[in-house]
Order: C-alpha cells, then sequence, then structure tokens
C-alpha cells in the first residue's frame, strides 16, 4: 500500500485524464446518434455512422470507463487507508457514488442504443439524444464539485 500512496499524485492524474476520456466519449456518441437520425437506411453514410459510434464506443468510452474505474479503486483503496472507511459514508462521497452510478447506467444505456442502432431498430427519437446529450457533463460537475469542495466541510 505504500507504493501506492507514495504515487497518489500520479494515479489521481491518470484517473482524471482517464474520466475525461469517458465523458467525452459519452458526449460524442449520442450526437452521433442525432446526425445518424438525418441518414438514409441502408444508405453509406448509414453504414459510416454505424462504424463511428461502434469506434466511438469501443475505443473511446470502454478503454477509458475501465482504466477510470481502475485508476478510481486504487484511489479508494488509498483513501481507505489514509482516511479510515467510513469516509464513504460523508454525503460528498455518497453523492459522488450516486452520481457515478448514473454514468455506468448511462453508459450501458448508450452502449444498446448503439446496437440499436447498428441493428436499425432504434426508437428513441433526434429530440430524445438532443435533449439527452449533456447528462454525463450534468453527472460529472457534480462528481468533481463534491469531490473537491467535499460541501465545504459540512
Amino acid at each position: 500500500m505504500d507504493f501506492l500512496a507514495g504515487h497518489f499524485d500520479l494515479i489521481r492524474g491518470l484517473h482524471i485524464i482517464f474520466v475525461m476520456a469517458w465523458i467525452a466519449g459519452m458526449l460524442i456518441l449520442p450526437r452521433l446518434f442525432v446526425y445518424h437520425m438525418k441518414t438514409e437506411p441502408g444508405s453509406e453514410m448509414d453504414a459510416v455512422f454505424k462504424l463511428a459510434e461502434l469506434r466511438t464506443l469501443r475505443i473511446i468510452i470502454n478503454p477509458a470507463m475501465i482504466l477510470a474505474l481502475l485508476m478510481g479503486l486504487l484511489l479508494a483503496m488509498i483513501d481507505t487507508q489514509r482516511l479510515g472507511p467510513d469516509f464513504y459514508l460523508k454525503p460528498w462521497a455518497l453523492t459522488k457514488i450516486a452520481a457515478l452510478l448514473f454514468l455506468f447506467a448511462w453508459h450501458g444505456f448508450v452502449s444498446k442504443a448503439r446496437r440499436q442502432f447498428a441493428a436499425g431498430t432504434n426508437t428513441r427519437s433526434e429530440k430524445f439524444w438532443r435533449m439527452t446529450n449533456e447528462l454525463p457533463f450534468l453527472a460529472a460537475i457534480v462528481i468533481v464539485l463534491s469531490v473537491t469542495t467535499k460541501f465545504l466541510g459540512h
């Protein structure tokens, strides 16, 4: 554990980088869905969007989420050692965990939606994807502010 604690800043930096990539990918994918909906099924552009959506998920979103989770678990291990396990019960930590659970659920939701677009069975509207496009960013705001302010020590 001392080795990990000695590299806390590096792990935290990598965690932030991977979270940024994960959120960026989850902002891009619904936007691709919006543009995809304007294409003719079976057209060349339909195929282009299907490939872009697949690559966004498999090359950006999934690896970034896995690496962000791994770095986050390492940070949690260090913090548990330093602060004790009860720090998870503080309001700021519970808020972060709730927002994180939302991000994992949203990740699964857009993954399923990508499969539906690939199969030509999307049932959501362009308006739906436009309205929900920023949800990962809003969750990221909640997470960052809860962690950095710890609700101002209260």
